[in-house]
């Protein structure tokens, strides 16, 4: 981070904002809905951190991708995955209830966002919980009527782990430009012209052919050895690097 990153992340305040809603994704995937007292407007792609303080002190500070669409209501919804090492994650899935106020600030990032003006057509890849912030460029550009042409690679262990199923099936039907190719790499897919395999250079060809021109920019958010391995496989592809802009995620 630079030091004006640091300076700008500083001066965004912390907040106490009360869980309103949770709701059960997949097996590992809860998403959080915030309601913060001073409501904030955010572009599709920032994050906020999110922090737990012990009684003796101790504090843990994690960012989450927001996965509402900008200009949506003031509720701000965090899909969490559950990581068996982590210090918050393990917190927000087995302890916290709704009507509970857990300190957030934000919106942070500028990197890594998507608005109308920026154009398209767009590739996104996702690995598992990295779907969310590309979920919000996706929310986003349907609830403008945008048909920048858009599509989601989106990598899953299983059918049944699939983030936001159902809406992203809902979207692939709507027929607005929208297009949802998935891989399971440990299961096999419901649809035909799907995957069952790791993302690889072939593949995001295939996903490049789907587009009707080559893509203006391309998202990739996931683990850090998901982001790695996709990158280079979209370089691999012909993608020129200054399109691609990636995010990775931990614990």
């Amino acid at each position: 981070m630079t030091d004006a990153s640091a300076t700008r992340k500083a001066s965004v305040p912390w907040q106490n904002a009360r869980i309103v809603r949770i709701v059960r994704q997949t097996s590992r995937i809860k998403s959080f809905f915030f309601a913060p007292p001073h409501p904030f407007q955010h572009l599709a792609g920032q994050h906020v951190d999110l922090r737990l303080t012990a009684p003796d002190g101790y504090s843990a500070v994690r960012s989450y991708s927001i996965a509402s669409a900008p200009g949506s209501s003031g509720e701000i919804e965090l899909a969490v995955e559950r990581l068996d090492d982590g210090e918050v994650s393990p917190f927000l899935h087995e302890v916290a209830e709704v009507g509970d106020e857990i300190e957030l600030r934000g919106p942070l990032g500028g990197h890594f966002i998507w608005t109308a003006a920026d154009g398209g057509p767009l590739l996104l890849i996702g690995g598992g919980s990295g779907l969310v912030p590309l979920m919000a460029m996706i929310r986003y550009r349907r609830s403008i009527g945008s048909d920048v042409p858009t599509l989601l690679l989106l990598s899953s262990r299983t059918w049944e782990d699939v983030l936001y199923r159902d809406e992203l099936l809902e979207l692939d039907s709507s027929g607005d430009g929208f297009s949802l190719m998935l891989t399971l790499t440990r299961g096999v897919s419901a649809r035909s012209g799907d995957y069952s395999r790791r993302i690889d250079a072939a593949m995001i060809e295939e996903a490049l052919a789907r587009l009707p021109v080559a893509p203006r920019h391309v998202f990739i958010c996931g683990s850090n050895p998901f982001v790695n391995t996709a990158a280079d496989a979209s370089l691999a592809a012909g993608l020129a690097a200054p399109i691609i802009r990636t995010e990775r995620y931990g614990t």
